[in-house]
This record gives C-alpha cells, structure tokens and sequence, in this order.
C-alpha cells in the first residue's frame, strides 16, 4: 500500500549502556562497608583489588580477608547493588585467592577507624612473612594494646574472635575484651 498515507513505523535506535568512568565506579565502591565492620569500606580493608571494563562488562576483583569468609557473598551482592545504583547493569565478581589478602593491604586511615570501633588494628609487617601462626614455639610475643584505654597490659583469651580473622584479647586494667585483627 504504498501511497497511500500510512507510514512505517519509526525504528527505534537505543543508545548503548553508559559506562561510568573507573574513578566513579572505585567512589560506588569506597561507599560499600564491610558488612562485619562497618566503619571501614570494603575499599579501605584492601579486599577490592581490581576494576576493569572488558567490553560491557565490569569485573570486579575481590580477595576475601581469608578464603571461607562468610561475609563473601554479602560482599559480592553489596557491589553488584552499589554498582547497580550507578548505571553498571553487568557485573562479574571474581573471587581473587592468590596472593592471599593481607592486614597490610589496610588503609592507614582505616585502622584508626578500626581502634575507635574497638579492635586492635594489625601492625604492618610489608615486606616480611608471618609464620607465627604456624606454631605455638614459633609465635613472638606481640603486644596488643587495648583500643580503649591504651594499657600494654592485654592477654590472648583465644586465636578466634568474633570471626576467624580477629583473635580474642582482654584488658587486664580495664577489663574489657577486644578483637586484635590477627596480621597475616
């Protein structure tokens, strides 16, 4: 029917997915808070190693603080939101094991955050392995301070604080317990 006054209809051409920058897409993450300690971002506790577009998807690299971590998945979901909310439709979390996240990977303004949420921040020790861990008769004795009231005088209650990745303390002054984010 050519002619005859009718008319196709007009295509629609949609413009592709905006890609925010990177510098946007690291500002998302720096809002995340690590769901266990949300004084500090995930950005900020090191676990976030790497951003990159590879075509219109984002990956996204994170290294949990230990492997079974249980807040991993909570994690991951909190990215795909933050990054929803500013236009990322397509997001690939990789979970990064090696190299294995260290307490060294801390932001310095991080760990005073930590010491007024009340846990012991871990001493930086770049540059060297720790292999206290690994053994009793290999463990130097570390002092951990009290994030309270600042005494010396702590002792280890156990390896294992509120999550697998903190251990135990106690204030022998003031008598309060305390996490010590375990350096590793």
């Amino acid at each position: 029917m050519i002619g005859s006054g009718t008319q196709a209809a007009p295509r629609i051409v949609r413009a592709p997915p905006r890609m925010p920058a990177l510098a946007d897409v690291w500002s998302a993450l720096a809002g995340v808070p690590d769901p266990e300690i949300p004084v500090i971002s995930i950005v900020e506790l090191g676990i976030v190693r790497g951003v990159v577009w590879d075509g219109d998807r984002l990956v996204v690299k994170v290294t949990p603080t230990y492997s079974g971590c249980p807040a991993t998945e909570m994690i991951n979901t909190l990215i795909r939101e933050s990054l929803a909310a500013i236009g990322v439709a397509d997001v690939a979390v990789v979970n990064q094991l090696s190299p294995a996240w260290s307490t060294d990977w801390i932001a310095p303004e991080a760990r005073t955050r930590l010491k007024g949420y009340g846990i012991v921040p871990p001493h930086v020790m770049a540059g060297r392995v720790d292999v206290a861990g690994i053994s009793p008769l290999r463990r130097a004795h570390v002092v951990v301070p009290c994030p309270r009231c600042d005494s010396a005088n702590t002792q280890l209650l156990s390896q294992f604080g509120s999550t697998a990745c903190k251990a135990q303390y106690r204030c022998a002054d003031c008598l309060e317990p305390f996490d010590y984010f375990k350096p590793h």
